[in-house]
């Protein structure tokens, strides 16, 4: 097979994966009977830990109106709860509740991922790292230009009066 076909079987493949995800992280929002943006929340939680309303919001690219609300929610349910920061208890932090790593090891598998990896080598092993790293930074700077992007036009809406102030 040529590099070129070997590439665009890798791409489709990538892709291919993301829409698993997107249809895994799909399930399990309803099984949890919470949105996506919720479940982004919950994810952004369990990767970075506590966090304030603020870091979150930045990590989701919403508002922290946005924010505040999704939290008030996932409160709600029993799936992230606010506490005090400990070095400054002016500050509020939000953390996932336990019930969370209940549900990510029942239905994402977490005690298998070790196992998954046992055919590799270290060497395929800092490739396959090497690959994700690039492909998340690509895919964020692509963001980051979609971003950009829109708030121009949106900007150049409200200078031609068909935007909101």
């Amino acid at each position: 097979m040529s590099r070129e076909a070997t590439i665009q079987q890798l791409i489709a493949e990538h892709r291919a994966q993301q829409v698993a995800t997107d249809a895994l992280d799909q399930a399990v929002a309803d099984h949890l009977g919470i949105n996506r943006t919720d479940q982004r929340a919950l994810d952004v939680l369990d990767q970075r830990g506590r966090l304030t309303a603020g870091e979150l919001a930045e990590a989701m690219h919403l508002t922290s109106g946005a924010v505040t609300t999704v939290v008030d929610r996932l409160e709600k349910r029993g799936l992230a709860k606010r506490v005090r920061d400990p070095d400054d208890r002016r500050r509020v932090l939000v953390e996932c509740s336990p019930k969370l790593a209940r549900v990510g090891a029942e239905f994402y598998g977490a005690e298998e991922v070790p196992g998954f990896f046992d055919d590799y080598s270290d060497e395929q092993l800092a490739l396959l790292l090497e690959f994700v790293r690039r492909s998340r930074a690509w895919t964020e700077q692509r963001v980051a230009n979609a971003q950009a992007r829109t708030r121009d036009r949106k900007g150049r809406n409200r200078l031609r009066g068909r935007g909101r102030a």
